[in-house]
């Protein structure tokens, strides 16, 4: 059974907690929200599951009713202590009191197949985002609820306002799309933004230095509104332009993916 509001609150008081904005702590109390989120997840018997900033159990215990098992992250000491009560009776889930941040992923997760199910704190959920794609490839897919601005960066496309650095970043590891939103009401605290939910499913990387290929990408992005040219000038001349087949006059937001990889890999080829 997951929390309510009423539930969820009584936790609180019984360990003499409180959510800490510092945390980003925001707790789903909507039992119909969390259980929406695990069927999105698409998990169930058999399966493994990570879960960062776990919190009080609210996604915890929708996600192991499917069957899955669940290995639940939470940073905070008291809502940790109050997680592993909650979920005492589930030999299903573990309790993994860690910073996501700094999380010796290799060590904790054996094996391929993972699936990462995630109500993110809104002040991490790029970054982390990030370095689970970049870092922790036995993580096959993610679905995680962050703030609606994130969740259209994840899935943007070229031509996009919301399309930019990050866009790429998650276009060269898999496929992003928004699969839900979800009220402000079903929080507690109530958060002042909307929040969605996207899923991220990895494909194989292109066959590029990605040290090269996010260079460019962040070089070009920082000065988004001038064109290629001219905000990669010191790195791309025009030989390069023209064997990779991009435009110079172009903007980095017209620029797809593969855009990027040609103009990355010329741009590494020995003159």
């Amino acid at each position: 059974m997951t929390h309510s509001r009423p539930t969820l609150s009584a936790l609180l008081d019984d360990h003499g907690l409180a959510p800490r904005r510092d945390l980003g702590q925001n707790f789903v109390v909507d039992p119909n929200t969390v259980r929406r989120i695990a069927e999105l997840s698409g998990v169930g018997p058999g399966d493994r599951v990570v879960e960062i900033g776990a919190g009080l159990g609210s996604l915890t215990l929708a996600l192991a009713e499917t069957g899955a098992d669940v290995v639940a992250v939470e940073v905070d000491t008291g809502v940790a202590a109050a997680l592993r009560d909650v979920t005492s009776d589930l030999s299903s889930v573990t309790v993994i009191e860690s910073d996501a941040t700094t999380l010796d992923w290799v060590d904790r997760l054996d094996g391929d197949g993972w699936v990462l199910v995630a109500n993110l704190p809104y002040n991490v959920a790029t970054p982390l985002v990030c370095d689970v794609l970049d870092e922790v490839p036995s993580v096959e897919r993610l679905l995680v609820m962050v703030q609606r601005e994130v969740a259209e960066r994840f899935a943007a496309g070229p031509g996009s306002k919301a399309y930019g650095a990050v866009s790429v970043k998650v276009a060269f590891h898999g496929l992003a799309r928004i699969v839900g939103h979800v009220p402000a009401s079903v929080f507690l605290p109530r958060p002042n933004v909307e929040s969605a939910l996207v899923e991220i499913t990895r494909s194989a990387p292109p066959d590029v230095d990605a040290d090269q290929l996010f260079s460019l990408v962040r070089r070009g992005f920082g000065q988004r509104r001038k064109m290629l040219r001219r905000s990669l000038a010191d790195v791309v001349g025009a030989e390069v332009f023209t064997a990779a087949d991009v435009e110079p006059t172009r903007r980095p937001e017209e620029l797809d993916l593969d855009d990027w990889v040609r103009l990355a890999v010329a741009a590494g080829e020995p003159t």
